[in-house]
């Protein structure tokens, strides 16, 4: 796919940024012919992140760009719901269509009955956060809480640090301890991969906690493989190493935290032998790592969004932020909590959301998007009469996805999809828009991952009639009647709109403008030196101004107020016979190294490389089971079933599966993935997600 430079002329290069959902938010370079035709991608050498290289994944998007399914004009269903026949309609057909049809329902229901549903296809400003707010906030439609990935860590960080202000990847360098903890950057942020080896090899030791033998426990320093979880008790029984031992720091936390009364009575409910017993690990590696962590200065731990897709996930990255301010790593260089960036700069919330102008309706309700299925199905009252997906495979990437697709079904449901190729999801819709890709459509980018902001330059003219998210909702604007200045405006006006006015109240945006941006392609952030580590000045962006030990805040949003552990609400507690042949297991679901969340999942090098669905299980699990290395299996609970290639391994521990995501039903053996069998349970923070609290239980088929 990929061709030569050297084999054109007139070659004009083109910055970008890459847009989905990972931290690393790279710096793209585009090489454009003398027909307009994308003939490579490469990271930009420049960057101080990216350095000239690109993931697995994005390193092949040329292959996406020009993929032969790609959806190029609107559509129209024929015949019966997920038959997955269109026919070829104009735009102007589609958006009479979708906008006289929201009229009616508008009309009947009121417009709460529309559900936009949309989360991180890309994660551009435009195309994000300003398509997932205007239109929507104008029309008056019902909102969505965007709770898929990270609401619980998200909230439990804020309520304990006071905002998610990691330190620049740069930072690793000067860590003597490096703790990833539930996190296989390797194949989810790899560009912090470069900095942990730098470290390595100044000596920096790296320990892994994770169930899962990963690309990064692989060439860890120390593994430990702890059972899902139950890493806040982990945790807990380190800080009671960490007390009984007097290797925690008293004088920094009296000076720099509030609550240590009420922590410390929960510390010393969990000594290492409650901790193993509730772990599966041994007393002795809960006492050495304990010492381990306390002993070393700096010591960086390293937490991302999968640990707290837990029943009890909130309180698990809780308990974790916690442990940087025992023995005072706050404030250090090298040291402290690595979690995200996105709090460095908050974008101003009503130059992006228009939330407030007197001509948006009042607010309407907000449901959850973990209960797509519930909702679409009788739990939503009114109805949900329509629903407009853009951003989003549901049908993959959501739990309880049966439950999805029993509701897409509905004869009464509108649904219109915004998407690059026929996902499982636009099997069923009624209209079909073709949608942009990132390098037919300008956006900014502000990462989780660095420092720097991203701007994204069309390198190519749409393929067909594509049109960007944003372009979609002008077009929708302008049929639904609404006149407002702010729902037309093109994607860079919308660019220096929000600069000049988030700039009003932040100097980290000082000089930075939206021709500095097309010129340069990505600036970085103006943080002074003597800010760039986070709490350096020992101030904390809570109430109190402190690590909160004790939080009022939970205690109003009716949580735990300190931090702690109790068991998921299904668990292998609950299983007596861990050996037994019909014994359920966890089933963990992590990231594949070659998608993002569904993206890249139709494309065939990546599948090729993915192998297949497979299902990881530990061989003292699959000996009883009867279940050979290769053999198909079927893996079922309450909520669903899927079929699954069996991957005997020691890379998982005993007693738990796991099985990457994610992968489109359409390529799976019986059209069905692991969401049949995810949970749409929310989890104790914030309504956030909880596909690994997840019990099933697998067989052999023949």
């Amino acid at each position: 796919m990929l061709l030569k430079a050297v084999e054109h002329k007139n070659l004009r290069v083109v910055y970008g940024a890459c847009p989905h959902d990972c931290p690393d938010c790279c710096a793209l370079e585009t090489e454009v012919d003398e027909h307009g035709r994308a003939v490579s991608v490469r990271g930009r050498a420049d960057h101080p992140v990216t350095r000239g290289w690109l993931c697995a994944k994005v390193n092949r998007y040329l292959e996406r760009v020009y993929h032969p399914e790609r959806i190029l004009y609107p559509m129209r269903r024929v015949g019966s719901k997920g038959n997955g026949a269109f026919a070829r309609i104009s735009w102007e057909e589609a958006i009479a269509e979708i906008t006289g049809r929201w009229r009616t329902i508008i009309a009947q229901h009121g417009a709460e009955c529309i559900l936009p549903y949309s989360y991180a296809g890309t994660l551009g400003m435009v195309n994000g956060a300003v398509t997932d707010n205007r239109f929507w906030n104008r029309l008056g439609a019902c909102r969505l809480d965007r709770a898929i990935c990270g609401h619980a860590a998200e909230d439990a960080v804020i309520l304990t640090i006071g905002g998610r202000l990691a330190p620049s990847p740069e930072m690793l360098v000067h860590s003597k301890l490096v703790l990833i903890w539930g996190s296989n950057p390797a194949s989810t942020a790899p560009h912090i991969m470069p900095f942990l080896r730098q470290a390595q090899r100044n000596g920096t030791r790296i320990i892994v906690i994770d169930p899962i033998r990963t690309l990064t426990a692989r060439s860890a320093d120390l593994h430990i493989q702890p059972y899902p979880g139950t890493d806040a008790a982990l945790a807990l029984a380190l800080m009671h190493v960490m007390v009984t031992e007097e290797l925690h720091h008293p004088e920094w936390i009296a000076a720099h935290t509030l609550g240590w009364e009420h922590l410390l009575e929960r510390i010393m409910q969990f000594p290492p032998e409650r901790a193993a017993g509730i772990t599966g690990l041994t007393s002795e590696t809960i006492v050495d790592l304990a010492r381990s962590y306390a002993t070393t200065t700096p010591a960086l731990l390293r937490v991302t969004d999968g640990i707290n897709r837990h029943t009890n996930g909130g309180q698990t990255v809780r308990t974790l932020a916690c442990l940087p301010a025992l023995t005072g790593q706050y404030g250090l260089p090298g040291g402290g909590l690595m979690y995200s960036t996105s709090d460095w700069l908050k974008w101003d919330r009503q130059a992006i959301t228009h939330i407030t102008d007197p001509l948006c309706p009042p607010a309407p309700r907000t449901l959850n998007m973990n209960r797509l299925g519930a909702i679409l199905t009788g739990e939503a009252d009114p109805p949900i009469s329509s629903l407009f997906v853009y951003n989003a495979n549901p049908v993959a990437s959501s739990p309880n996805a049966g439950k999805i697709v029993e509701g897409l079904k509905r004869s009464d449901l509108f649904t219109i999809v915004h998407d690059l190729f026929e996902t499982d999801t636009a099997r069923y819709a009624d209209i079909l828009l073709p949608a942009t890709s990132q390098l037919e459509h300008v956006d900014l980018h502000k990462p989780y991952g660095h420092l720097s902001l991203q701007y994204n330059m069309p390198a190519i003219s749409p393929q067909g009639e594509a049109r960007s998210n944003w372009d979609v909702m002008r077009t929708l604007a302008a049929g639904m009647g609404f006149d407002d200045p702010w729902l037309q405006e093109d994607a860079n006006q919308v660019i220096r709109g929000v600069l000049e006015v988030t700039a009003q109240h932040t100097p980290l945006l000082a000089g930075i403008t939206l021709e500095r941006l097309q010129a340069e392609g990505s600036i970085p952030l103006i943080i002074p030196d003597d800010q760039k580590i986070p709490f350096a000045d020992g101030a904390f962006r809570t109430p109190s101004g402190k690590v909160e030990f004790y939080s009022e805040q939970a205690a109003v949003k009716g949580y735990d107020p300190i931090p702690g552990w109790e068991p998921e609400v299904e668990s292998r507690l609950e299983e007596p016979a861990q050996r037994s042949s019909n014994a359920r297991l966890p089933l963990l679901c992590p990231a594949a190294h070659h998608f993002v969340s569904s993206t890249f999942g139709n494309q065939e090098r990546m599948i090729a490389k993915e192998g297949a669905p497979t299902l990881r299980i530990h061989p003292l699990d699959a000996a009883p089971r009867g279940i050979l290395d290769g053999q198909l299996v079927r893996v079922s609970n309450e909520r669903g079933e899927c079929q699954l290639v069996a991957d005997v391994t020691e890379d998982v521990r005993p007693g738990v599966l796991a099985t990457t995501t994610v992968w489109w039903p359409k390529f799976s053996p019986d059209q069905r993935n692991v969401n049949w069998t995810t949970s749409d349970r929310l989890a104790d923070f914030n309504g956030g997600s909880t596909f690994y609290t997840n019990m099933v239980t697998v067989e052999a088929l023949s």
